[in-house]
């Protein structure tokens, strides 16, 4: 390839950059569901003609990271022609786990002429896809047992509708068929409608801006520049990565349970270090398990690369060459990499935070000025649903709620914020009550929980909710029995712990994992976990 302008590279970045967060702030603005529009669980992305990323917006890293196996497996088993969308879900075929749900539409030369009345001309070499756009959202409900899809299904079956790469827009128009079969098959069928129009708008939001550029600019630069970007990732990854002493460093942490036993769940990791490439081994971690904490590859390729990410300080392109330098092992079979038919809906929100957390551990050892201490670990998902009063309708409500960052080497963790794999937000207030049969009776930070050190963990959060009508609900967490963990001398935060509190006054304490009955006037609290502290202070002991 031709050397490359870094003036006009960095322009590339910044178009590519824009056109992912375009899509994203169209999702945002069109989408139905609070979990969406309010929370932001969603990411945008673009990929070059071979289906590598390009560009990302700064949207969720456990969607970004794996959204390029979901779009391989989209272009291995469809060809994607002009006016296509396809939608995958699958969490064996790319996805993470069944609410999120990707869509996939190709950009060509020939997108013009779609929707036209004119005959269209058999596809030609100039008209092969210029590029892919992809976006993934979490759908507060995608069917299964429990409302919000989220609860403890021992099998993938149970978690809800699995769509396999298969069209959902044909040539423009509406595969109806297609999207009849799943909306029969999940709550808040019209909420769920309206998101999957969301995305589709989404889509065409990019594929404008991309053949804006590449009518600006001329298809065969913009098609070089993808590459360069993509390069220049890559070099710049080995860079990061070779400023690391060589060496194998091992770490070991774990989940608290999967909701069916009371066993711990072991990850374990070494990272290898030689020169400018790093090996990372999650052999000796737990086999799968019966419960919805099972990660498929995606998530934990995912996991790794932020992790890899973090350490590059400057601005990198988010593009495939990140990975470039960088093996993963996941042995099948695994907590890391579960086989068919295992049970994924924790593993894609509590399993990666917690492979995040071990091969931060590991690289601690390697790099220790610039690794925090643990953060929540968790996502705290709650999930609940059943019939609004004031409609007649069904309603799933969905969110994750924040908790305290690790203390970094040179500064405090942050109280009461998504870190790591989630870059999502809490529901306001305002929007839950309006959209949903809840009240929030109480929201603040759980003062004093962080870690201490020379620098403290940020604290954890308190968030209950009342339900106004008879629901159910269910919770998916963790950091309840193993407490985030300090670095260097820093203690350990605070564990997580929730409740029920009935009407009556009676209060029960929950599990991490499970779904229980709730009626009007009964209130759910969520006590959030902290971050660790950072390095021995003489604060640690006051």
């Amino acid at each position: 390839m031709k050397t490359f302008d870094p003036t006009t590279l960095e322009i590339y970045r910044a178009l590519y950059t824009s056109v992912a967060e375009e899509m994203g702030v169209a999702l945002r603005r069109t989408s139905f569901s609070p979990n969406i529009k309010e929370r932001r669980d969603y990411s945008c992305a673009v990929f070059d003609s071979s289906g590598r990323v390009i560009a990302q917006g700064d949207h969720m890293p456990v969607h970004l990271g794996s959204m390029p196996m979901a779009v391989a497996a989209a272009l291995r088993e469809v060809e994607i022609g002009p006016g296509d969308v396809v939608a995958v879900n699958d969490p064996f075929a790319g996805g993470t786990h069944l609410p999120d749900v990707t869509l996939i539409m190709a950009v060509s030369s020939a997108q013009r002429a779609v929707g036209s009345k004119k005959k269209q001309k058999p596809k030609t070499k100039d008209q092969r896809p210029l590029f892919y756009v992809a976006n993934r959202a979490h759908h507060a409900d995608i069917g299964g047992a429990t409302p919000g899809s989220m609860g403890l299904a021992t099998d993938v079956y149970g978690e809800g509708v699995r769509i396999p790469p298969v069209r959902i827009v044909r040539g423009g128009e509406s595969c109806d068929d297609v999207m009849k079969l799943i909306l029969t098959n999940v709550r808040s069928s019209n909420e769920r409608r309206a998101d999957f129009e969301a995305q589709i708008g989404s889509l065409k939001v990019g594929e404008m801006r991309l053949l804006e550029i590449v009518g600006r600019r001329g298809e065969k630069e913009a098609r070089d520049y993808a590459q360069h970007l993509i390069s220049y990732s890559s070099r710049m990854m080995r860079r990061a990565i070779a400023e690391i002493p060589n060496g194998t460093y091992k770490a070991e942490d774990a989940l608290d349970d999967d909701g069916i036993s009371d066993t711990e769940i072991p990850i374990r990791v070494r990272v290898t270090i030689k020169g400018d490439r790093a090996t990372v081994d999650f052999t000796g971690s737990s086999p799968q398990v019966s419960g919805a904490v099972n990660s498929v590859e995606a998530i934990t390729v995912s996991a790794v690369s932020y992790c890899f990410r973090c350490l590059v300080g400057s601005d990198i392109p988010a593009s495939a060459g990140l990975m470039e330098p960088i093996s993963v092992i996941a042995p099948k079979g695994t907590i890391v990499n579960a086989n068919h038919p295992a049970s994924v809906a924790g593993g894609n929100v509590e399993t990666s935070q917690r492979i995040v957390d071990t091969v931060f551990k590991a690289l601690s050892q390697a790099v220790p000025a610039r690794i925090p201490a643990a953060s929540q670990g968790t996502m705290n998902n709650l999930t609940m649903g059943g019939t609004d009063p004031r409609t007649g309708a069904e309603f799933s409500y969905y969110e994750t709620v924040a908790g305290g960052m690790g203390a970094r080497p040179a500064l405090d963790g942050m109280n009461a914020t998504h870190t790591h794999m989630t870059n999502s937000l809490n529901t306001p207030a305002e929007a839950l009550e309006y959209a949903y049969p809840l009240r929030v009776r109480e929201y603040r930070i759980r003062k004093g929980s962080g870690g201490k050190g020379k620098q403290k963990g940020g604290d954890g959060a308190i968030r209950e909710i009342e339900t106004l009508a008879h629901t159910r609900m269910a919770l998916l967490s963790d950091r309840r029995k193993r407490a985030p963990y300090g670095l260097h001398g820093g203690e350990d935060g605070e564990r997580g712990r929730a409740y029920i509190i009935r009407r009556d006054g009676d209060k029960e304490q929950l599990t991490s994992k499970g779904s229980w009955d709730m009626e009007a006037g009964d209130r759910v609290r969520i006590e959030t976990p902290s971050g660790g502290g950072w390095g021995s202070n003489a604060r640690s002991s006051k």
